[in-house]
């Protein structure tokens, strides 16, 4: 799915107008897939709902919304922050005709109505600015939200006051009374939206809908108005916007859903950054043929691990055997194999401890770290593999990384992962995107990144995350996934996705390892760089989120999970 920046989605839909799908076609089609997102989430028969309706097309969109949702049968009012002329405005005459109560904020002395209304309502609909936001809110609008969010508050205060219980048990810690105090949730409540995904209605949190985009939000950078109004859901139009991802915006979302409003793929060719959904994820999985052994699945080399970072390796080789791999081979410091074959049984080993170099043995092979005389071995075996993971849990080992890596850019030449020491020691080397073979994933985190271009970490984190992570795979001729909330994966070419996860269950010493064991399979199983790293970063994603925790996840934990999330797909 397409991921629009505001100029983009402006001229999307310009081109829409010009081949036959106009804007009020395009406005009747958002605001009933507005109000269809709405009824499949609460009930809406007989609910309270108020529509904020804005001086533009978000504005046209939720007086739209609104007439589907009194035809389902809810009360709906309208506050408008301008006046609207019935004579020219098709939508705003029709809920005229069926009689829907509208009120002019310039007739609400000191927002009197708003108030009232406000502490009845059920669900409120946010269609003031969308993603018209450039600059901050002040004046009438800016005093309007502000009385809004009080007004909101306020009504939440009084539900909590009169749901609240006058027992409190001591000794019962069953799910009936650990419940967020008041939430009186009853059978009719539940909403199961897909499997394994429920969704509770709460009489305590009257919810907002964002049309668009919540209102105070800037739809490219992120930036949040103080006085925006934070969405319980936000349903955007042809595809999800890049602000709709970058903090703090990205925390006053909610839900996010995409509604089709006629935008083909055609009218937006030009746009290359895309979101990743579970379609996409579907349509890239390796295919598992009946017939096929382990070399059908792919056979992976590890070089990883030392004596202070002894999981890493493991923890890898547990990610790839749980996406799929066939053969998991480990070239690790010898005083990591027992510990390894004890908890990993299924993988095997490079021997590197006992390699010469010359006539004499490299006396640090059995002191806990790979060296430049392990890497001979590895270069020497590695056409018997299908893709080559570098640097989890390595600890300093440039000598080793500059010799599987050679200046002459002679290195072994079969897909390859590096991630974790294996960056950190090439971001020591001048031009060192030089030495790489022709087909990586680099899989830094913001600190990696940072040191990779040479840069101080606060000057990264001020950057856009995409553009940076494009620059970057273009420069380097590589395929990035740059970590953290709202991944991205770039491509030399000026493709990229974004990954739609920013969970904090993932937030755990040795996820990124097994993030990297997942795309290393999927490289040995034939997917190119580009494919591998965003299907990978998927499923290591929905791991987290399958696993329905928010802490306390372990990372070997998230690597069991993955045969769960590769069967939903």
């Amino acid at each position: 799915m397409k991921l629009f920046t505001v100029s983009q989605m402006v001229a999307a839909e310009k081109t829409a107008d010009s081949q036959g799908n106009s804007y009020a076609q395009m406005m009747e089609t958002a605001g009933r897939s507005l109000a269809e997102a709405i009824i499949a989430r609460w009930p809406v028969a007989d609910a309270s709902i108020l529509v904020l309706v804005g001086p533009g097309n978000n504005g046209g969109d939720g007086l739209v919304a609104g007439r589907y949702l009194a035809e389902a049968g809810a009360d709906v009012a309208f506050y408008l922050f301008k006046p609207r002329d019935p004579e020219k405005d098709e939508n705003y005459a029709k809920i005229q005709q069926m009689g829907l109560f509208a009120v002019d904020a310039a007739f609400d002395q000191r927002f009197r109505v708003l108030r009232t209304r406000l502490n009845i309502t059920d669900i409120l609909i946010d269609a003031l600015l969308g993603t018209g936001v450039t600059r901050p809110i002040a004046g009438d609008l800016a005093k309007l939200m502000q009385q809004t969010a009080a007004g909101l508050a306020e009504r939440r205060a009084e539900l909590a006051a009169a749901a609240r219980s006058p027992l409190t048990s001591l000794t019962d810690f069953s799910d009936k009374v650990t419940r967020r105090q008041g939430d009186k949730v009853t059978s009719q409540d539940h909403v199961t939206l897909s499997p394994g995904h429920p969704f509770t209605r709460s009489p305590l949190h009257p919810v907002t809908v964002a049309v668009d985009c919540p209102s105070g939000l800037n739809c490219d950078t992120g930036a949040l108005d103080p006085v925006a109004l934070p969405a319980d859901l936000t349903v955007t139009f042809a595809g999800p916007k890049r602000g709709h991802f970058v903090f703090p915006g990205a925390t006053a979302v909610g839900e996010l859903v995409v509604a089709d409003i006629g935008i083909t793929e055609e009218m937006v060719s030009d746009v290359l950054v895309e979101v990743a959904t579970l379609e996409l994820a579907h349509n890239l999985l390796p295919d598992r043929p009946k017939d096929g052994h382990k070399g059908t699945f792919g056979k992976l080399l590890i070089a990883a691990g030392c004596e202070k970072y002894r999981g890493a390796p493991l923890l890898a080789a547990r990610g790839a055997f749980r996406a799929g791999a066939g053969l998991v081979t480990l070239a690790v410091p010898s005083v990591l194999r027992l510990g390894i074959s004890i908890a990993l049984p299924e993988a095997t080993y490079l021997d590197v401890s006992d390699w010469w170099f010359g006539e004499q043995p490299d006396p640090n092979i059995d002191s806990g770290q790979l060296t430049a005389v392990s890497a001979h071995p590895i270069r020497q075996n590695a056409s018997k593999f299908d893709a080559l993971l570098v640097g989890p849990g390595l600890g300093d080992a440039d000598d080793f990384i500059t010799t599987l890596f050679p200046a002459d850019g002679n290195a072994p030449d079969l897909p390859t992962l590096i991630d974790a020491d294996g960056l950190n020691a090439l971001a020591r080397l001048d031009n060192w995107w030089e030495r790489l073979p022709a087909h990586c994933v680099l899989t830094p985190h913001p600190a990696e990144m940072a040191r990779l271009m040479g840069i101080p970490l606060a000057e990264l984190l001020q950057q856009d995350r995409i553009e940076t992570a494009l620059a970057q795979a273009k420069q380097w001729h590589q395929v990035v996934l740059f970590k953290g909330a709202y991944t991205v994966v770039a491509a030399p070419d000026g493709r990229a996705t974004l990954l739609p996860f920013a969970n904090p269950v993932l937030s755990v010493g040795g996820s990124g390892d097994v993030l990297s064991g997942v795309i290393a399979t999927l490289l040995g199983q034939g997917l190119e760089p580009y494919d591998a790293a965003r299907l990978g970063g998927t499923l290591h994603g929905l791991a987290g989120e399958r696993s329905g925790q928010k802490a306390g996840l372990l990372a070997s934990e998230i690597a069991d999970l993955l045969p769960e999330v590769i069967a939903l797909l």
